[in-house]
């Protein structure tokens, strides 16, 4: 038992890491870190494995953040309106993982990630020039409307939440890929932190192993980082568009299992 403890422990580290690296470049980490936490601790209730994924994600978030803000103009207005939105929005969300059922979006959210993966094919130039559109008032109306979305999906699911954000500040707000991933990074912040505020409270977490998934998280973050930064919106599209098909399958598969 204390070797199959062992195994489980570093799994979990190891997928920490990972998931850091790609919430650094375009999100999706919870793809990793989620099914890790539920592989490894099957008895634990989802409320505590999702608080746990919270505590340790969010410390990856805010060095990944921190680095981008040095090295990327960061649009604050636009970012920081649609992040208190996110944040307002991702507490609801994390209330409503206790009664809302969670099957009933799945087919939704696959639409939506295929849609994002064609949009993003179709057009080459998609995310790769940095041309900040809207100002004024239907700026500050997005970033409300698209953060307080986003926020509630955060806190209530989760999976996909950076990349479902990078394609929205690209689509709605003419940035390119390099800085609609910083920008991300913003908003997630504040919705980890809503839901933590829901979920440290009630006891959902498991502070010992969110502490040594935060270490491991924060590294892989800081590696995911200075591959953004180093290479760029075009390496950052070519990684988006592989977690967003990785999260089509994942979404696929469990649709189908609901009709088994």
């Amino acid at each position: 038992m204390p070797e199959l403890l062992e195994a489980g422990l570093l799994a979990l580290i190891l997928a920490a890491f990972v998931a850091g690296a790609i919430d650094a470049v375009v999100g999706g980490g919870g793809l990793i870190q989620i099914p890790a936490l539920f592989a490894v601790l099957p008895g634990e209730s989802a409320a505590t494995l999702f608080g746990t994924n919270k505590c340790a994600s969010v410390v990856g978030t805010v060095s990944a953040t921190w680095r981008y803000a040095h090295q990327v103009k960061m649009p604050w207005r636009t970012i920081l309106l649609a992040a208190i939105a996110a944040f307002a929005l991702s507490y609801l969300g994390a209330m409503a993982v206790t009664w809302l059922p969670k099957n009933a979006i799945r087919p939704m959210i696959l639409i939506l990630l295929i849609f994002a993966a064609v949009y993003t094919l179709k057009r080459k130039n998609f995310g790769l020039e940095h041309r900040p559109a809207h100002t004024g008032h239907r700026e500050l109306l997005y970033a409300l409307l698209l953060g307080g979305a986003i926020g509630f999906y955060d806190g209530f699911f989760g999976p996909g939440t950076g990349s479902f954000l990078i394609f929205l500040f690209i689509r709605f707000f003419g940035f390119d890929f390099l800085h609609a991933s910083a920008s991300a990074k913003v908003v997630n912040v504040a919705t980890n932190l809503a839901a933590l505020a829901y979920f440290v409270p009630n006891g959902y977490v498991l502070p010992l192993l969110a502490a040594m998934m935060a270490l491991s998280n924060v590294s892989g973050s800081l590696a995911g980082t200075w591959l953004a930064l180093k290479y760029g919106s075009g390496f950052i599209r070519r990684v988006f568009l592989l977690v967003v098909g990785v999260l089509i399958l994942k979404f696929a598969w469990d649709t189908l299992q609901l009709f088994h």
